[in-house]
């Protein structure tokens, strides 16, 4: 038996098909019907949808066939899409290539074959549709111009479900954009408001005056600890804005990863302490890291907010700095958790997890977001591991310092 050639540009081939999502789906109810109009027009018992990967065929429509595929290497349809054109084999027990070929000797006892080659906009014969007799026979030029046909239709179909897949998925990211937006402007109008309200209730009576120096001082700390919540607030804000416009200031260099750690976590202790929460480090003395020194340590900050405002009181968090190749900073936490649903989207902007509305946690939505940006803007990244009830892990690395030099 002879094996088929590979085509030229065989790897932008099998590249499209899997662009183009065609194996996706086990039987294709559309290339189904072209299979059958094959196995009518040309009146053979078999018709059959064939595309073909690197390494094996796939009868994604088929008629008078339960064989789901084969082997790359077996029976014609290769031989076609390396052809790219008609392929039609008379008497298969007559020709070299194919009469020693299993599915001639054994089932399904293949005596005729022709197939065309399904041949996409951007050049690449992805498969065949094809047709197969048990015994000899040949095809009228009518009957080859129509299995030519058949199969630009199922390279247009394999196109246009693809760009049905695409469009679906634009529209739902844009109504999931949408819904972003209007969380975004529910959050922000409450994480302002409450701060903005409490100062102006207590400027009104600190103004109306009456009050004993004491009290003037407590209300005082009160309206100065939501000045600073509101400036950290408008912050955050700014800095997403300018990681997104990539216009945020990078200044990398030689920097102290288990330092950055350190004072992450010491500007989150007041907060920590606050929900009963204790936080460990655990790093050694120095790990180098290509690093905005600036830029880390907010990262550190908001992989930290995050763990402090979604852990329950008397939970733990560690901060672990790992040395080595890839440098990293994991938190871990005793915290709700993540929904696993819900695991590709808690980087998104503004995104507020079910947990998160749930139970009233404040925030905007955007620690890790910024977090994420930050470390992809090093070339580094974010990686979540959670299970709901049971914590968090996140992993945030960074380059070893050789790219500063």
């Amino acid at each position: 038996m002879t094996f088929p050639p590979w085509p030229s540009n065989e790897a932008e081939r099998v590249q499209e098909l899997q662009e183009l999502h065609a194996l996706d789906v086990v039987l294709e109810p559309d290339y189904g019907a072209i299979a059958t109009a094959a196995a009518c027009a040309c009146r053979t018992p078999i018709g059959l949808v064939n595309l073909v990967d690197a390494d094996r065929q796939h009868y994604k429509g088929r008629h008078g066939l339960d064989l789901a595929g084969l082997d790359r290497r077996l029976a014609f349809c290769p031989w076609t899409i390396c052809g790219r054109e008609v392929l039609e084999v008379h008497d298969a027990v007559t020709d070299t290539r194919f009469r020693r070929d299993p599915t001639v000797t054994g089932e399904p006892y293949v005596r005729f074959y022709a197939g065309a080659p399904v041949i996409t906009s951007r050049d690449h014969a992805l498969g065949t549709v094809c047709v197969v007799d048990h015994r000899p026979r040949k095809l009228t030029a009518v009957q080859r111009q129509t299995l030519s046909t058949l199969a630009t239709a199922v390279a247009h179909l394999a196109e246009l479900h693809h760009h049905a897949r695409v469009s679906e998925q634009v529209q739902r990211r844009s109504r999931e954009l949408d819904e972003l937006k209007d969380q975004f402007l529910r959050t922000v109008n409450h994480e302002l408001r409450t701060p903005l309200t409490s100062i102006r209730s207590y400027l009104q009576i600190v103004q109306d005056g009456g009050l004993d120096e004491t009290t003037e001082q407590k209300f005082l700390r009160v309206i100065d600890r939501n000045s600073v919540r509101l400036g950290e607030l408008l912050d955050r804000l700014l800095l997403i804005a300018s990681l997104n416009a990539r216009t945020a200031a990078f200044t990398p260099e030689t920097a102290d990863l288990a330092d950055l750690a350190r004072r992450a976590s010491a500007a989150l202790a007041e907060q920590a302490r606050a929900g009963n929460l204790t936080v460990a480090v655990h790093a050694p003395v120095a790990v180098a890291v290509c690093a905005d020194a600036s830029q880390t340590q907010q990262a550190i900050e908001q992989l930290l907010d995050n763990a402090v405002k979604f852990t329950p009181p008397g939970g733990h968090i560690k901060v672990i700095v790992h040395a080595g190749p890839v440098p990293a900073v994991e938190v871990r936490d005793t915290g709700i958790g993540i929904d696993p649903d819900e695991i590709e989207r808690v980087c998104d902007d503004f995104y507020r997890g079910l947990g998160a509305e749930e139970r009233a946690i404040s925030g905007t939505g955007i620690g890790l977001s910024i977090a994420e940006k930050i470390a992809r803007i090093h070339g580094g990244d974010v990686q979540i591991d959670s299970r709901p009830g049971y914590g968090t892990r996140v992993r945030l690395t960074l380059p070893a310092p050789a790219p500063c030099t």
